[in-house]
């Protein structure tokens, strides 16, 4: 994205919600994101706990005696 196009954009939210409010839209839009990012990472670590967790048990399970 060029510098001419972020700027545009700057413009137009300008124009939508007025300066006042820009602050409080941009406080919005970074604590939703940081929620988003948390989640993610949250469903990251859950996938690769429950592979750990279902390669240790496909491990133990294949040497069973008879």
């Amino acid at each position: 994205m060029r510098p001419s196009h972020i700027f545009i954009l700057l413009l137009i939210a300008l124009i939508i919600f007025g300066a006042p409010k820009l602050p409080e839209v941009a406080r919005s839009i970074g604590q939703s994101l940081k929620i988003l990012k948390k989640e993610v990472r949250e469903l990251s670590d859950d996938d690769n706990n429950a592979s750990v967790t279902s390669a240790n048990d496909t491990a133990g399970t294949s040497g069973g005696a008879a």
